[in-house]
């Protein structure tokens, strides 16, 4: 796949075969990858006499009628001619990179010439984003570091409020105040890595956040020393009540207690020795004589009859 064209013409062969097409094109690949140099004109095998593929002034394969014919080892070429007409090159290394051509002949006759620019790089190493706060402001750097010996490509950093770009630099610097999302990119034509970054220094933003922060701290010691001290009065308010409650119940049974309590006497000290047979304490008198036994009631006389009397 090309990135980038030159020159691009298209002809017709097959319906103007008196004319001669060529172009010139780059096409980029990344080391040990795989590249296609196709071409711009249809040359299907057997449309043309003869073709032939060279890097520079060393010819690398050609193809006359059926016989191929390779001019260098397939080891150094590692090519191979497809039914196309393109030229497909494995295992691509640093000096891979040249310019390759085409040349197609029909009849003894130039047909079509394809000039192909291939350039063979290395990934880009992975970048590192740096920072460091000042006083006032903020200090940023995009690094690449491992560059190649004449190896290009591009470092891009992104900050919050624009773009800087440099090209062929192993490190662009900034310095600002403006916290947030920063990207280093490094990049070229067959590949590219990122390193982001948030980046945001103590300073005015945080003194406010800091001061925030205290002030609902502060009002939340505040809020919970008066719920508990409400939570404590509550509690207080209700006990006084469960108390005062308390003493009313317990006043009236006390005075009713100690009104049906009688004295009581003293108790007897107990005898000093104490024999092995004991006699029986003589009967006690009672100090509260019992009342006399109620007597049964007389029985009334029955009464006798009235007789009746008797006539003279």
């Amino acid at each position: 796949m090309n990135f980038r064209r030159i020159f691009l013409v298209k002809c017709l062969l097959l319906l103007f075969p008196s004319v001669k097409c060529s172009s010139s094109s780059w096409v980029y690949r990344a080391v040990n990858s795989t590249a296609l140099l196709s071409t711009t004109a249809a040359l299907p095998l057997g449309s043309v006499d003869q073709l032939t593929w060279s890097r520079g002034r060393q010819r690398l394969i050609q193809l006359r009628g059926n016989t191929m014919k390779h001019f260098v080892g397939k080891e150094q070429c590692r090519c191979a001619l497809l039914r196309n007409g393109s030229l497909q090159i494995h295992s691509l290394q640093a000096q891979d990179s040249g310019s390759y051509t085409l040349m197609a002949y029909l009849r003894g006759k130039l047909k079509a010439e394809e000039n192909i620019t291939l350039s063979v790089q290395e990934p880009v190493p992975q970048p590192i984003l740096i920072s460091a706060c000042g006083n006032k402001n903020i200090s940023v750097k995009c690094e690449a570091k491992q560059k190649a010996k004449d190896e290009a490509f591009m470092l891009e950093l992104t900050q919050p409020n624009g773009k800087k770009i440099q090209k062929n630099a192993t490190m662009l610097e900034w310095h600002g105040w403006n916290p947030g999302t920063f990207r280093c990119v490094a990049k070229n034509k067959v590949s590219e890595k990122m390193a982001e970054k948030v980046i945001k220094c103590p300073g005015k933003m945080d003194f406010y956040l800091i001061l925030s922060i205290a002030g609902g701290a502060v009002f939340f010691v505040i809020f919970v020393i008066c719920l508990i001290y409400c939570i404590r009065r509550k509690k207080t308010k209700r006990r006084e009540a469960h108390e005062e409650e308390r003493a009313m119940h317990i006043l009236p049974v006390e005075s009713e207690k100690g009104a049906r309590e009688l004295p009581q006497p003293p108790p007897k000290a107990p005898p000093k020795h104490l024999s092995v047979q004991q006699r029986p304490l003589p009967p006690q008198p009672l100090e509260h004589p019992p009342p006399p036994r109620p007597q049964p009631r007389p029985r009334a006389r029955p009464r006798t009859p009235n007789l009746p009397r008797e006539l003279p």
